[in-house]
């Protein structure tokens, strides 16, 4: 009997302390890692050219390129794939786009699928940047490069024309459970760099604030440490993984390529990074984005495909995609 007690006992205890560290950890855990500020992949499927279904704008070009041509490999950020697979399918020939077996697999996570010789490449930032660096990617899109990319391009004597073709927001978010609905410029630097570190003190929940970063020379980093003025947090506080994310992206990857029903952007300063006020420039962090290349690359088709970028049609096809241009 006294055996059964025990045996007994000791499961109540086990299951009090897993009740325990569930209601006390995990579910806090939980509320903040529920994937809505989690980094999400794109789906490359969505944004091939030349395939009826993806989601690419479509416009009348008036330049059109030919196999005869020496046409520039294209390769840019995540946030960037609708811009330059939309200057393929709008300006290439048919066929250029290839891929590993024949066929788009659903595991090209980082664009593993394309062939060597595809002139649609999928690197992403970091890996992306490097290829144009040496030479194996023509025209690269993305944000403006950070400092150590600019300086390991220098150290290898490669010199960069960074072209500014559209205009992108920052922005932040947070669950759509948080009641909070606007910062200040001045609050979200305050909480990068742990000055202010529970919600309550920006008028919402007595929550801890977990402020989530992104990859060094990563484009959202990059524009990060730039928004932060070169004082950012290099760590957070332990116990802050037990609170509320607040996490950054650019607006339409966010929006348009990883949208999330559970997800909000924040106003800035009372603005909210809508194309309107982006266009208008009363959100107060928006940044242009960018094609580069390098200087010493004779292809005569980059110069083309950059000035049909700034032209009226290509305008068109960057606000096709979901962005803002220039003008």
């Amino acid at each position: 009997m006294k055996r059964v007690l025990f045996l007994i006992f000791t499961v109540l205890f086990f299951v009090a302390v897993n009740a325990g560290i569930y209601f006390t950890i995990t579910r806090k855990t939980g509320n903040n890692n529920d994937g809505t500020t989690q980094l999400k992949m794109i789906d490359l499927g969505r944004y091939l050219p030349f395939e009826e279904e993806s989601d690419l704008a479509r416009v009348d070009s008036s330049l059109k390129l030919t196999e005869e041509d020496d046409l520039p490999v294209l390769d840019g950020a995540a946030a960037l794939v609708p811009v330059y697979a939309s200057v393929i399918d709008n300006c290439y020939p048919e066929g250029c786009v290839t891929y590993e077996g024949g066929t788009f697999s659903d595991d090209n996570t980082y664009g593993e699928n394309f062939t060597s010789d595809s002139k649609m490449q999928y690197q992403n930032t970091i890996r992306g940047f490097d290829a144009l660096v040496e030479g194996n990617v023509d025209l690269f899109f993305t944000a403006y490069p950070s400092e150590e990319q600019l300086a390991s391009a220098k150290e290898k004597g490669v010199e960069l024309e960074i072209v500014p073709i559209g205009l992108e927001s920052f922005v932040f978010f947070v669950n759509e459970d948080n009641p909070v609905d606007d910062l200040t410029v001045d609050q979200i630097r305050a909480i990068y760099r742990n000055e202010i570190t529970n919600w309550s003190e920006v008028g919402g929940p007595d929550y801890m604030i977990n402020p989530l970063t992104r990859v060094k020379n990563s484009g959202s980093q990059t524009m990060m440490e730039k928004f932060m003025q070169g004082d950012m947090l290099s760590h957070r506080k332990l116990l802050s993984i037990f609170g509320k994310s607040i996490g950054y992206s650019f607006r339409f990857y966010l929006t348009g390529m990883v949208s999330d029903n559970n997800v909000k952007m924040l106003s800035i300063n009372g603005v909210y990074p809508n194309a309107e006020n982006i266009r208008n420039g009363s959100y107060p962090i928006s940044a242009n984005f960018y094609v580069v290349y390098r200087k010493d690359n004779d292809n005569p088709n980059i110069t083309r495909i950059v000035d049909w970028l700034l032209s009226e049609e290509g305008q068109k096809m960057i606000e096709g995609c979901g962005y803002v241009g220039l003008c």
